[in-house]
């Protein structure tokens, strides 16, 4: 009788406190997908929207990295660890992460819709402004400047609060496969985006990227009440003494320092996530001067991305499938050394639309095989319980090289008459060394006991 029964009992997993049945699994990934269908939009368009208007207003390259890459970095330099300390500290009747998601969502949807008015807002601020003003593209850079700010602020922010929410409701076991659904969902927005609606940017560009910012910030906030997170242990009691808001923060600040940075493991492990998602910078940030620059169309540059997404979104399962057998550091180096020998490849080749067409989707093949397989690597790596802080501090190192090396590799382009090629150039070498700091995390995750024994290091 005992073994019949329990032959019936249904399976179950467990999420910290949360347990689910095939159907509340279900219905939890369905959720959380729609979610990411409304992040993946955002992302997938409003970088590109962005890199458009500014390759329309024809602003330098040195100027266009500092905007897309460095501005932002600095910004989220500063909000990104405070809302991470502070998530992983929070308890509340909806969660810890949840009630930051509920405030940054409407704040990124506004810039959305502010940049979406720069062509606007820039004539009319000049106009305001008669003898005062800088002129009238300087206007609208302005504006722009303003609203992207608000956009990547909360955006950089939200980040690491989102991956949180994911490992917290998340069983673990899955988080591979899941990740891979994630992907698959985030490329089919690509394909979405890149097929029918960027070709469309000389005409729609306003229309679009309005649309693009209602549907982000309702579908968002709709998942953010349906969602729902468990119990937590209590956060760790407040040091003794009453400091004031100023001496708080203080305290808090060299508590976050004093766990995040003082372990060399984590450090490593930092430095890996940082240089890897570093090499792919120099061509996302200047695909499409370089699609311009060689004569390539947006209606074949959009579909020449479709097609790589097309492909990724065939992968993003079996590579889930794949991070959860051999463990997505493994999954993750593979994929760094395929992209090692694609660059390389298009430093030496990419120079006409053809060739740019090729390494282009090579480019975004296995950058986004990285991706999909790196996707679980930091809820595997980092503690649970400090999770969003720890991804928070990868993000501070990877936020100050970017503000270094995008405004540098737009002054190498600058400097070499717009020789885009060096994107790849750059990438490759920027790859090599993610490479070798890859081997050396991957001795020491063997010896914290590998993919079956890891335990995370302890800080204090």
């Amino acid at each position: 009788m005992a073994t019949a029964t329990a032959a019936k009992a249904p399976r179950t997993w467990t999420a910290g406190t949360l347990t689910y049945t095939s159907g509340g699994l279900v219905a939890l990934f369905v959720w959380l997908l729609w979610g990411d269908f409304a992040w993946a939009m955002r992302d997938r368009s409003v970088g590109p929207m962005a890199q458009w208007y500014l390759q329309f207003l024809q602003v330098p390259n040195l100027v266009f990295a500092l905007l897309i890459t460095s501005f932002p970095a600095l910004v989220g330099l500063i909000l990104g660890p405070i809302i991470s300390y502070r998530s992983d500290r929070h308890r509340g009747p909806r969660g810890r992460r949840i009630p930051f998601l509920l405030v940054t969502t409407p704040i990124a949807a506004f810039g959305m819709i502010g940049i979406a008015l720069c062509p606007i807002l820039g004539p009319a601020l000049h106009a305001a402004l008669g003898s005062l003003s800088p002129g009238e593209k300087i206007s609208t850079l302005i504006c722009f400047g303003v609203f992207w700010a608000a956009f990547e602020f909360v955006t950089i922010a939200a980040q690491a609060v989102f991956g949180g929410l994911i490992n917290d409701v998340v069983p673990q076991p899955l988080l591979g496969r899941f990740y891979g659904l994630f992907r698959a969902v985030s490329l089919i927005d690509g394909m979405i985006f890149n097929f029918w609606l960027i070709g469309k940017l000389d005409t729609h560009f306003t229309i679009i990227l309005l649309s693009v910012a209602v549907f982000y910030g309702t579908a968002f906030m709709w998942v953010c009440f349906r969602v729902k997170e468990g119990g937590y242990p209590p956060p760790p009691p407040p040091e003794p003494g009453s400091p004031g808001p100023l001496g708080g923060f203080l305290r808090g600040a060299r508590t976050y320092l004093r766990e995040s940075f003082s372990h060399p493991y984590y450090l490593g492990v930092f430095a890996l996530i940082t240089i890897a998602a570093l090499s792919f910078m120099p061509v996302n940030t200047f695909m499409i001067p370089y699609a311009k620059s060689i004569g390539m169309s947006m209606d074949t540059y959009g579909k020449c991305l479709a097609l790589t997404f097309a492909i990724s979104l065939v992968l993003a399962y079996p590579l889930g499938w794949l991070a959860d057998l051999f463990h997505p550091l493994r999954m993750s180096l593979a994929c760094v050394a395929g992209y090692l020998a694609v660059t390389a490849w298009g430093s030496f080749f990419a120079r006409d639309p053809d060739t740019f067409a090729v390494a282009l989707v090579l480019h975004g093949v296995l950058s986004g095989c990285y991706y999909t397989c790196a996707a679980s690597l930091t809820l595997r790596l980092f503690p649970r319980a400090r999770f969003a802080q720890f991804a928070s501090a990868a993000g501070v190192l990877t936020s100050l090289t970017n503000m270094v090396i995008g405004p540098a590799v737009g002054s190498v382009i600058d400097f070499t008459g717009n020789l885009y090629h060096h994107t790849f150039t750059i990438g490759s070498l920027i790859a090599a060394t993610a490479l070798a700091l890859g081997f050396h995390v991957h001795r020491n995750f063997m010896r914290l006991g590998g993919p079956k024994g890891y335990v995370a290091p302890a800080t204090t």
